[in-house]
């Protein structure tokens, strides 16, 4: 009896394909609503997560906002890494300058760190080496560059050796980074150069105090005993005022970013949820006229026997079949969608998952019921007698 209901209800789609397609076009363009935002959502959250992962979960950054005219020096800060907990500390700061190679001048940001910082941040060399502590005792006159400022400036990347001026200064370039396209989607297009933190305030006149720093703890067990040691040491340093330092921990912004795009999701989802429910009306809407057109053949059905559940179930499996095929033709327009957006636009990254196109079935799914059990109660309810006074 259920393949005989449905093969009249595809007829009966059939028999009306430009109706039909308009009716599911509410659901179809529903369906893609949700499916390709929630993609991007999930894109940009791997993206996200991606970041924060490539540098570990075991990262806390440190800024000191009012050092209460108390600096802290560059020695106490490397004091740090004595502790057991305590795997790498590395002092960090940045400034915008200009690079110059004979007649090439280009606009770079150079960041003034310690040796740590390689490790820490989990950056790869191409060639050369990174610096050393020995270049951050001695003030040396060093740099690491990018591929983008190899390029750029020198015209390749074979460039350990070569000299550059930043703000009147020779530095050598002692290394060259590996570019990482797995945390961004595309190689950075700014030119950078990571000198050491004595080298970059001699150049700028700026003091060697150190505002912020990067530590790293010995596993992510320790976590929270290392936050807890800096917190403590620095509430101390800074006349136990809690307002003059930061401590952000890597997991907890890991955690509150997760949690923002879950809300954005359900947001984005429920938005679309109000297409599919628009789809849901226009399936009523023309299931009733179906009802009324074919009050004949309901009568006739009934006349010869059928009963009322029969013509109940016919009715909602065509509703809930328009669902269906319209939610089926809105996932693979949103495949295509998708693979559009990750093809051509370099700024957006949508990740279509399996989890949300299950959902969008089930929902249209439930949309074709909800909407169609009042068409289908309807329908089954007519009496034979209606029919007849119909056909005259």
């Amino acid at each position: 009896m259920i393949l005989q209901s449905i093969k009249m209800a595809m007829d009966s789609i059939l028999a009306n394909k430009m109706r039909s397609f308009l009716t599911m076009l509410g659901m179809i363009i529903g369906v893609m609503s949700l499916v390709v935002l929630v993609s991007i959502v999930n894109g940009a959250t791997k993206n996200v997560t991606d970041s924060i992962a490539s540098i570990g979960t075991n990262l806390l950054a440190v800024n000191i906002k009012d050092d209460k005219d108390n600096p802290l020096s560059l020695e106490e800060v490397e004091e740090l890494e004595d502790l057991d907990s305590v795997k790498y500390v590395a002092a960090f700061t940045s400034e915008n300058n200009t690079a110059k190679f004979e007649r090439n001048s280009e606009s770079i940001t150079l960041y003034g760190t310690t040796g740590s910082y390689y490790d820490i941040k989990g950056l790869t060399l191409d060639s050369g080496r990174f610096i050393k502590n020995a270049d951050v005792d001695g003030s040396t006159f060093v740099a690491v560059i990018n591929q983008t400022a190899a390029e750029e400036l020198f015209g390749q990347t074979h460039v350990v050796g070569e000299t550059m001026s930043l703000n009147g200064y020779h530095f050598t370039v002692i290394g060259v980074l590996k570019e990482d396209e797995s945390t961004t989607g595309n190689i950075s297009d700014r030119l950078e150069a990571y000198v050491p933190i004595t080298a970059l305030s001699k150049i700028t006149g700026s003091s060697r105090n150190v505002t912020s720093f990067y530590i790293s703890s010995a596993d992510e067990e320790s976590m929270d005993q290392v936050e807890n040691e800096i917190t403590g040491f620095l509430y101390q340093r800074f006349s136990y005022d809690s307002d003059a330092f930061s401590v952000t921990n890597s997991s907890t912004i890991m955690e509150t970013m997760s949690s923002v795009n879950d809300t954005m999701k359900w947001m984005l989802g429920g938005i679309a949820a109000i297409s599919l429910l628009v789809g849901g009306i226009g399936i009523m809407n023309i299931m009733l006229v179906s009802v009324t057109e074919r009050t004949r053949e309901i009568g006739i059905r009934k006349a010869i026997g059928a009963k009322k559940n029969m013509i109940l179930m016919q009715f909602l499996i065509e509703a809930l079949l328009i669902s269906i095929i319209g939610c089926l033709v809105g996932i693979g327009l949103s495949a295509l969608t998708v693979v559009g957006i990750n093809q051509y636009v370099d700024s957006i990254s949508a990740n279509m998952s399996a989890d949300v196109m299950i959902i969008a079935m089930g929902f249209s799914a439930f949309i074709g019921v909800v909407f169609g059990i009042y068409p289908a109660y309807k329908a089954a309810n007519k009496t034979p007698i209606e029919a007849l006074r119909y056909m005259n």
